[in-house]
Parts: C-alpha cells; structure tokens; sequence
C-alpha cells in the first residue's frame, strides 16, 4: 500500500509513463512522450523507494541514440545525456503528506497567531516584505495574490508567510514560505506550513513542499512540518544546449 494518496501518485505515473516504455532494467524506467512540453523534454524521477523514471521526447531519444537493446542503467543514461549535451537543472526533493500525517494534520486545533491573510492585509504583507532579502523573496515566491496565503504573528507583526497555488492543473497546491531573519528558528515556518496545508487538504488539494537537495534548512523543515520525501525530481534545464 502506498504511503501516499492516489491523486499524487496518479499524478507522477502519468507524467513518467503516459507513453511508451523504452527500456525497465532493476530500478531504472525509460519511457518516450511526444506530448512533453519543450521545457519538461527530459525529466528524472527518483522516489524515496529507489526506483528511478526517466522520460524523453522522440527527439531526444533518437538525437542521443537510446533503443530498447541498450544495456541501461542510471549511469549510463547520464553520460548518454552528457554526451548529448542535455544539462538538468539542479534536483529537487518533493515532499507530501503520507495519508496518516495527513488525517493528524486535520484534527489539529489553530494556533490563535496564525491566521489566513487576505487583500485587507496589503499594508502588512508590504512592510514583512520589505523586511525581507530579495535573494529571500525570490527563492519563497511567496505572494498575498496566491490562491491562498496565510502568516503568523508576533505583537501584531507578520513574521512569517505561506502561500500556495494549484499546480500543473491537479488537486495539488505547491507552497513556499518565508520567515524574516530575526524570527527563525521559533517553529512560525512549520506552524505556518501546517496551517496552510490543513486548508488545501480540507479544500481537498494536496499539500506540496519543493526545495533544492543542497538547502538543508528547507529539508528539515518539510521533516518538521510532518511531510514525508516523495522523491528527488530533475528536469532539463533552460540553459541546456542540447
């Protein structure tokens, strides 16, 4: 039985094998699909179990030589892939409610400093804005216009903010969530994250947490705020001169 729901992983397989399988070998899935969009051409998916996905448009398949008689394996892909020029951008780890986390996270009662924020709280979200980095404000995108946002308070003051949108068209909401400087390390951001999510499960979305494998800080605090690992997901990358 999965540890995650069925709409997650609806959502990964038919964005892994909603073509042709090329080649299965141990771990490793290689699947073709002509319908990938030009900036998801080539993506690899490994889950926390260690299975490994990895699909292509045509082009890139036969542009790198790929048939069903190659002896495949993770390695190999990726020097076919260097060889042939494709650069993935840096990987990120996707996190999710397991279903059990997700039934504690909805008996949770609020917390009375984290509220949902609104257009009312334009003057507010400014000033935390404006307390924050730029570096910091572009690596959270987090935005007051998003389908949803809430924060948390200390004396009246917005500390920390969350805010989500639906993506990819599913019942999926990504999130991202900034804490100012001086305020970190108070558990606002995993409290924050928790309240967010609590929403979006109880609006009947599910909750996503991305971050860049080498950004601890943001890891452990996925793990605080009760998400589990999904997998570690790779797309090629804007700059890839393939």
């Amino acid at each position: 039985m999965s540890l995650f729901s069925t709409e997650i992983n609806n959502f990964w397989q038919a964005s892994f094998l909603n073509g042709e399988v090329l080649c299965r070998k141990d771990n490793l899935t290689v699947a073709i699909n002509p319908a990938l969009s030009e900036d998801r051409r080539a993506m690899l998916l490994e889950t926390a179990d260690g299975q490994i996905n990895a699909v292509l448009t045509p082009a890139l398949i036969d542009k790198l030589k790929l048939n069903r008689d190659q002896n495949l394996s993770e390695q190999a892909l990726r020097q076919k892939l260097r060889e042939g020029y494709v650069e993935l951008h840096g990987a990120d780890y996707v996190f999710y409610f397991s279903e059990a986390a997700k039934q504690i996270l909805l008996e949770e009662a609020p917390l009375h400093t984290i509220r949902q924020l609104s257009a009312a709280d334009e003057a507010v979200f400014a000033e935390f804005q404006s307390s924050a980095s730029e570096q910091d404000l572009d690596d959270a995108y987090v935005e007051l216009d998003h389908w949803a946002v809430f924060g948390a308070f200390e004396n009246k003051r917005l500390v920390c903010a969350a805010s989500m949108y639906p993506w990819e068209g599913q019942k999926i909401a990504d999130l991202g969530v900034l804490t100012l400087p001086l305020f970190r390390g108070r558990s606002y951001a995993s409290n924050v994250v928790r309240a967010i999510s609590r929403y979006a499960c109880n609006l009947g979305y599910e909750p996503q947490y991305r971050c860049q494998i080498d950004n601890h800080a943001s890891t452990a605090l996925a793990k605080k705020a009760g998400l589990a690992q999904f997998g570690k997901w790779e797309v090629i990358s804007p700059d890839s001169t393939e």
